[in-house]
């Protein structure tokens, strides 16, 4: 087990990350990009300015987990070891990304680029979307009760096909929730 480690500038793409239980350790500015990170587990770690992009985290463990200023295009994290599945991301890029079948219950995403994200069948009730970009991201039959969008935007969220109750929009932002129906609003 590696605990209590700093690792900043390492370009993972040249020399790959140890395999083994990484444990309040921090990455800063380190190079995961298209890097195999299957089979290791991350517990209380912060990524800072982190490319990930198109990483593979196969069985990969991420128990209480920071993801700061990160991009993280297309990570397939419903491919990540569900067991004490813990994240929060803040300022991070976060395209094409597929979170479906998780349980990311109370999970936190701040000032995040969503756009074309899959939370397809995912859990995320009471989690906070503060600031968040939804740009043709995927809701279907997801779980969105107390979920708080009130300060996200351009989501597209059928009422029909996702559990909503009590979660929270602004007025602004229900008109996310009727787009299905092609209906026109205006300001009087």
């Amino acid at each position: 087990m590696i605990e209590n480690k700093s690792f900043e500038r390492i370009d993972y793409t040249l020399i790959p990350l140890d395999r083994g239980e990484y444990e309040n350790c921090s990455f800063e500015n380190c190079n995961f990009y298209s890097s195999d990170l299957s089979h290791i587990t991350f517990r209380e770690c912060k990524f800072i300015d982190c490319d990930f992009s198109l990483a593979t985290i196969l069985n990969t463990g991420l128990n209480d987990v920071c993801f700061k200023d990160c991009k993280l295009l297309g990570v397939q994290f419903e491919t990540c070891n569900p067991f004490l599945l813990s994240v929060d991301f803040e300022n991070c890029l976060l395209k094409l990304s597929v979170f479906q079948k998780l349980k990311l219950k109370k999970t936190r995403f701040k000032n995040c680029n969503l756009h074309e994200a899959d939370f397809s069948e995912t859990d995320l009730s009471a989690a906070v979307f503060d600031n968040c970009d939804f740009n043709r991201a995927i809701f279907y039959k997801t779980l969105l009760e107390k979920a708080d969008f009130r300060t996200a935007f351009n989501y597209s969220i059928d009422p029909e096909n996702n559990r909503i109750k009590k979660a929270k929009f602004s007025r602004t932002g229900v008109v996310g929730l009727l787009d299905k129906y092609g209906i026109e609003l205006f300001n009087d």
